[in-house]
């Protein structure tokens, strides 16, 4: 059986724990900021847990994580 490739798109931007949780970049921090209050900007700040549904997909992708 050939090996599954990772998608390196997606090993770029995420990284999995100890325990399997799946981390990655906080939604809406990228642009559109002006409006946006600065407390709300530093909670988009750092790395959140991923949901169970998307880290499904992501481990799929990048099964060498």
């Amino acid at each position: 059986m050939p090996k599954i490739r990772t998608h390196k798109g997606t090993a770029k931007r995420f990284r999995v724990t100890k325990n399997g949780k799946v981390l990655g970049r906080h939604a809406q921090q990228s642009h559109i900021l002006e409006k946006k209050s600065p407390k709300r900007k530093r909670a988009f700040t750092g790395v959140q847990e991923i949901s169970p549904a998307d880290a499904k997909n992501i481990k799929r992708d990048a099964p060498y994580l």
